[in-house]
C-alpha cells in the first residue's frame, strides 16, 4: 500500500494530532477570550502547552500581554506567569490560527430581539478558521447553542476546503460549564462533556481535555453534547420559574414561601429545593432555553414548559418594581420622585457579572416610573446604564438615610444588612438576605 494512500493519510493525522497532545507539544488557539475562553487558555498552558488566544477586543489582548486579568476568576499571578513561561499569548490576528493543532471556538451566543438563536459570532469564527484550517487540526466548538449547529452549520463550511472531517480534519463540541465565582466547580474538576462528529473526533478531542481537566465524558454525537448544555441550564429556568410562581401564589395566600421552602428541603429524597428571585440573569439560564424552544419550533414541536418558565422568570423584575411601589405607599410615597438605592447589579452573589441581570430591568423600570435611582455593589465599582455613566454608592448610615426606600436584589456576603434594616426607611428584600429579622420596614418577595 503506498504511503499516500487515503488509509494511510487517515491513520497518520490522528496518530500524529494525539502524539502531539500526549506530548504537550501541540499548540493550541482560543477564539474568544471571555468567562469561558481564558480560564480554559489557561488551563491549557498551566498543563504545558504553548496557547494563543484571539480576541477582537484590543484592550483584552493588551492586559493579557502585561500579564494582567480581567476575569475575576482567573488571577492576575497566574496569567503574568504564563506569559512570562511562553505558555500563552493573546492576538487580535486570527492568522496565529495557522500554526494552532488544536481551536476552540468560545464566542457568545446571544439571543436576538425575537428570542431567535443569534449565531453571527460562530460565523464569524468559522469564517476565520476556515482560512487556516489544515489537516491533522482539531476544532472544537464551546459555545452554547441549538443541538445541529456543529454539523449542520460549521462541517459545511469547513469541509468546503476539500479537508475531510474525521480523516484529514477532526471537529467536536464541548458545551462549556463555567460557573462564576464558584470556588469549588471551576474549570479544571467540572466534569467536560465532548462529542465528536465521528469516532475519531471524540477520540481526538478527549484526548486534549484530558491533559488537563480532570473528568472528561465522551458522548455519541455532537448533537447530544449539544443538547446536555441545553438540558441543564434548562432544568435550572423551569424549576426557577415553578418557585416563582409558588412565590406570587403565596404572596396572595399571605404564605411565607421561604419558610415553606426550608420545610420542604428537610425531605431527603425526591426534593431538590430551587429559590425564587427577581429574575434571572448571566449568560446562560435566561438565554439557552430558548434556543431549545426554537429548535423545538423549528421541529414542529410546542416546548410548553420553557416557554412558560421564560414568561414568569421575565415578569419577577416588574413584580419587583411593584414591591417597591407597596413599601413606597407605605409611607405615603409614590415611585415617582423617590430616591431608591439597589443594592447589588451582578447577577449573582460574590461575582461582578452583570451580563443579563435582573438588576438593571428592575432600575431601568424605577427611573421610567420617574424615580430617582442609585446603585451600590462592591463588585461594581461603575456601570454604564442606558447611557449614563453611574459610580457605585457606599453604604454607610448617611447615605442609606438619603433613600426612601432600599432594595436589595442581589445578596453578597459584604453588604452590611443589620445596617442596611437600621437605617434604611424601608427595605424590599427579594433574596431572603434579612431571614429571620422581623421589622415593619421589610417587604419581602
Amino acid at each position: 500500500m503506498s504511503p499516500h494512500s487515503p488509509k494511510t493519510r487517515r491513520a497518520s493525522s490522528a496518530d500524529t494530532l494525539s502524539r502531539r497532545i500526549r506530548n504537550r507539544r501541540a499548540h493550541i488557539g482560543v477564539i474568544g477570550l471571555g468567562y469561558v475562553g481564558l480560564p480554559l487558555a489557561v488551563e491549557f498552558a498551566r498543563a504545558g502547552f504553548k496557547v494563543t488566544g484571539i480576541d477582537l477586543r484590543e484592550d483584552r489582548v493588551k492586559q493579557l500581554l502585561r500579564g494582567r486579568s480581567y476575569i475575576q476568576d482567573v488571577p492576575s499571578s497566574d496569567v503574568r506567569d504564563l506569559v512570562r513561561s511562553g505558555h500563552l499569548t493573546a492576538t487580535t490576528d486570527f492568522a496565529a490560527l495557522h500554526r494552532a493543532d488544536a481551536v476552540t471556538i468560545c464566542v457568545p451566543t446571544p439571543l436576538s430581539k425575537q428570542r431567535d438563536p443569534d449565531v453571527s459570532y460562530i460565523v464569524a469564527a468559522v469564517d476565520q478558521v476556515k482560512k487556516y484550517v489544515h489537516a491533522g487540526q482539531l476544532v472544537i466548538l464551546e459555545s452554547t447553542t441549538y443541538p445541529g449547529t456543529t454539523d449542520e452549520l460549521i462541517l459545511p463550511e469547513l469541509e468546503r476546503t476539500g479537508l475531510k472531517v474525521g480523516k484529514d480534519f477532526f471537529l467536536a463540541f464541548s458545551p462549556e460549564r463555567v460557573d462564576p465565582g464558584n470556588t469549588v466547580w471551576q474549570t479544571r474538576n467540572t466534569p467536560k462533556v465532548v462529542g465528536g462528529v465521528t469516532p475519531a473526533c471524540t477520540r481526538v478531542a478527549v484526548e486534549l481535555y484530558r491533559e488537563r481537566l480532570e473528568n472528561v465524558v465522551p458522548v455519541s454525537s455532537t448533537q447530544v453534547a449539544e443538547m446536555v448544555k441545553l438540558l441543564e441550564n434548562t432544568f435550572r429556568s423551569v424549576n426557577i420559574g415553578l418557585v416563582n410562581e409558588l412565590a406570587l401564589m403565596c404572596a396572595r395566600l399571605k404564605i411565607d414561601v421561604w419558610e415553606v421552602i426550608e420545610a420542604a428541603a428537610t425531605k431527603p429524597f425526591g426534593f431538590m429545593p430551587f429559590y425564587p428571585g427577581p429574575g434571572l440573569g448571566g449568560h446562560c439560564i435566561p438565554i439557552d432555553p430558548f434556543y431549545l424552544s426554537w429548535k423545538a419550533r423549528a421541529s414542529g414541536f410546542e416546548a410548553r414548559f420553557i416557554e412558560l418558565a421564560g414568561y414568569i422568570n421575565g415578569q419577577m423584575p416588574e413584580h419587583a418594581v411593584d414591591l417597591v411601589a407597596r413599601a413606597l405607599n407605605s409611607h405615603n410615597l409614590s415611585v415617582r420622585g423617590s430616591r431608591v438605592l439597589v443594592l447589588g447589579v451582578a447577577y449573582k452573589a460574590e461575582i461582578d457579572d452583570v451580563r443579563e441581570s435582573p438588576s438593571l430591568d428592575i432600575m431601568k423600570t424605577l427611573a421610567d416610573r420617574g424615580a430617582k435611582v442609585e446603585y451600590s455593589d462592591p463588585f461594581v465599582p461603575s456601570l454604564d446604564f442606558f447611557g449614563r455613566r453611574m459610580k457605585s454608592t457606599a453604604v454607610t448610615p448617611a447615605q442609606l438615610q438619603r433613600f426612601d426606600c432600599a432594595v436589595i436584589v442581589t445578596a453578597h456576603k459584604a453588604f452590611p444588612y443589620g445596617l442596611i434594616l437600621r437605617h434604611s426607611k424601608s427595605v424590599v428584600d427579594t433574596r431572603n438576605a434579612l431571614k429571620g429579622k422581623r421589622s415593619g420596614k421589610i417587604v419581602r418577595l
